[in-house]
Parts: structure tokens; C-alpha cells; sequence
């Protein structure tokens, strides 16, 4: 099979979902009206079970169907009916966890913790080690490893864990996908630092290669504002494409390209907010959640602004919106991690400074924070 075709495998369960319609002997996605290409029936055996290959046995028959999405032939939207049926779902407020950190370089495991079952307990729907807020970029193997398996540890499988997978190598950053997954994530947050500029293909490279190496869902994430590359929408569209690249987190300010990218993609990637953008906003729009380091120190009230998203009680939602966006003014104002560090050290969560050479926040910068969640409340 060329490697250029991503080849995803599903049970005829998808057709008692109606996800497929069989007409004149060819396979027909009901949801998109899009045409698929099947390669071939193929006997799966009972001991093959992974991720997109379930057991036979289960769906009540002795095969299941290829289906080759050709992302230059096909509208790539056509991926999302069959992610829908293979993909775990993701949505809601995923917290960007700090990285507590102490002078000798441990991780405070327990702190962390405590933190996550916090955060779970106040209704957040998954954690996110080692995103930005997290400080990826400041720590090593054995301290990034650690931070993953404290959350799961601490998740306890009440939430997904989407764990956070950077470098600027491809072939480190699919060690760290592998080793992630072995730990137990849910999900990979897969993130492309850049030394020298890249182009499309390279870009596209690296975050399939990720999502080839691992068997659970992809976020793939871009932030423009600190990396030397991004994604163009075409290479977005063709990534869109892959059975494990289900969801997006664009970190620009543009909101009008979020919404290129729902349009351009449909159901195939779906779109997470950043704290660049109005959470209420992008769900308006069509996202599913948000991910970002400001809810660590507002999860519950996070969690309620979701649920108003949700119900559509669109006035409630942004008069709540207006109400805690002072929190992501302060989070653009200050050093990311150390903004998140400090409001949770205020909270009670002894989890350090941020790593050198980035700076705590100053005396009259932390009581600008303390100012803002006494008003949040």
C-alpha cells in the first residue's frame, strides 16, 4: 500500500450506526454523501486488537473493511464518520498542568497530584501535562516522564490524559509518543519546535510521523506566536485525513482561521480553544472545548462556562465569558508559567517558580493575579 494513502480499519458495527450506506456495491459515507474507496474484506484474527482493529468476535462478524481515504481524492471531511466510530471522544476543559518543580530539579509528585484530583473533582472532562503552561521546553526526559505518569497515576482513569510530545526532532518526538502511550496516556498532544525554518512537507512530516507511531488519538497544536513554523491550512486539511489526527488546538489570535479550518475539514478535525482566543467564541463557532493554563485556576468556573456553551444559553455564557476573561488578559500580560504558578501558589499549591532562566513574577505582578481571582471569586 503506498504510504501517501492512510489506511483505516472499522467494523460492519459502522454500518448498523448508519455511518455507511452500501449502494450499488460501493460504500457511501451517510453523513457526507462522500464516496469511500474499499480496498478489500480482510480477516482480522481474535488476537489482533488495537486501536481502529477491534475483535470480530464483538461486532458479530468474521471481517471488517479497509477503507482507503485518499486525502488528494477526497474531500477529507469524509475521515471524521469513521474517527467518530474508532476515536475516543475529547471535549470540554482540558487544564494545561504546571510542572511543580523543586530546587534540585525533582518533580513534586505529590503536589501534582493533589492538583489533578483537584481539578477532576471540580468537573474538568481531561488533563494536559506538558503543555506550554507546562514548561515542556524547560525539562528533561526523566522530568517530562515523570509528570506523565504522575497524572495518570493521580487521573486513575476518571478523565482522559492528553500528555504533550515536543522537539525539534522527529525521531524524539515519536520516542516520546511511544513512551507516553506505554505510560497509559489517552491521547498525545503533539508539538513541532523548530530551530530552522521548515517548510509544508517537513512540518506535515513530523506530526504524521507521530501519529503513525502511536495507536490513540493525536492533537496536533500550533502557536505561532513561539514557533518558528505553522500550519497552513492545506497542510492541516491532508492531516486531517489520518485515523489518529482527530483535533486541533490553534493557538494563533485569528479566529476567523479556526473557522476556515471547521470549514475546510468538517468533522474530521475538531477544534479546541486557546486562551489566545474567547472560549465562548469558538464554541459558538463550532469547537469542543478548551485547553489551556488558565483553567487550573478557574475550573470550576471553566466547567460552567462549557455547560452554558453547551445548552446554548448564549447570554449566561458570555456575560459569564466577560466576567473571567480577565484571567486570560493576565495570562498574555505575564510569563505563562510563571502567571499559572503563582495564581496556584496563591490557591494553596506549593509548585515552585518557573525554571530558570524564566523569572517569577514580582511582588506587585502577583497581587495583579491575587486581584483577579478575588474578583473572579
Amino acid at each position: 500500500m503506498p504510504e501517501s494513502r492512510s489506511s483505516i480499519l472499522f467494523g460492519e458495527v459502522c454500518q448498523s450506526q448508519k455511518c455507511l450506506l452500501r449502494i450499488n456495491g460501493g460504500y457511501w459515507s451517510a453523513k457526507t454523501g462522500k464516496p469511500f474507496e474499499i480496498k478489500s474484506f480482510l480477516p482480522i484474527p481474535r488476537k489482533r486488537q488495537s486501536l481502529g482493529e477491534p475483535d470480530a468476535s464483538r461486532n458479530g462478524s468474521k471481517e471488517i473493511l479497509r477503507a482507503i481515504l485518499l486525502g488528494h481524492e477526497f474531500d477529507p471531511r469524509a475521515a471524521g464518520v469513521l474517527k467518530s466510530v474508532i476515536m475516543p471522544d475529547f471535549h470540554g476543559v482540558f487544564p494545561y498542568l504546571v510542572s511543580p518543580i523543586d530546587a534540585d530539579g525533582h518533580i513534586r509528585t505529590g503536589v501534582l497530584g493533589r492538583l489533578c484530583d483537584d481539578l477532576i473533582k471540580s468537573g474538568v472532562h481531561g488533563l494536559t501535562p506538558l503543555g506550554s503552561t507546562g514548561e515542556f521546553a524547560y525539562l528533561n526526559n526523566a522530568q517530562r516522564m515523570a509528570v506523565v505518569q504522575t497524572t495518570i497515576e493521580a487521573a486513575n482513569g476518571r478523565v482522559p490524559v492528553v500528555a504533550g510530545v515536543a522537539s525539534t526532532s522527529t525521531s524524539d518526538a515519536v520516542a516520546q509518543a511511544k513512551d507516553y502511550q506505554r505510560l497509559g496516556a489517552d491521547g498525545i498532544l503533539a508539538i513541532l519546535e523548530a530551530y530552522f525554518p521548515l517548510g509544508d512537507a517537513q512540518v506535515e512530516s513530523y506530526f504524521r510521523a507521530i501519529a503513525d507511531a502511536v495507536d490513540i488519538p493525536v492533537v496536533i497544536y500550533t502557536n505561532p506566536q513561539f514557533q518558528r513554523s505553522d500550519l497552513s491550512l492545506d497542510v492541516i486539511a491532508r492531516l486531517s485525513a489520518h485515523p489518529r489526527i482527530g483535533y486541533i488546538k490553534d493557538a494563533s489570535t485569528n479566529t476567523g482561521r479556526l473557522l476556515s479550518i471547521m470549514n475546510r475539514c468538517g468533522d474530521a478535525i475538531r477544534v479546541f480553544s486557546a486562551s489566545a482566543h474567547i472560549p465562548a467564541a469558538v464554541m459558538l463557532i463550532g469547537g469542543v472545548g478548551w485547553m489551556a493554563g488558565p483553567a487550573c485556576l478557574i475550573p470550576r468556573q471553566s466547567v460552567e462556562l462549557y455547560n452554558l456553551c453547551m445548552a446554548a444559553c448564549w447570554d449566561d455564557a458570555l456575560a459569564l465569558q466577560r466576567r473571567l476573561w480577565r484571567i486570560n488578559e493576565a495570562f498574555a500580560r505575564y510569563n505563562l508559567a510563571a502567571c499559572i504558578k503563582a495564581g496556584l501558589a496563591i490557591q494553596g499549591y506549593e509548585v515552585g517558580d518557573p525554571i530558570a532562566p524564566q523569572a517569577a513574577l514580582t511582588a506587585d505582578e502577583r497581587k495583579a493575579v491575587e486581584a483577579v481571582l478575588r474578583d473572579i471569586g
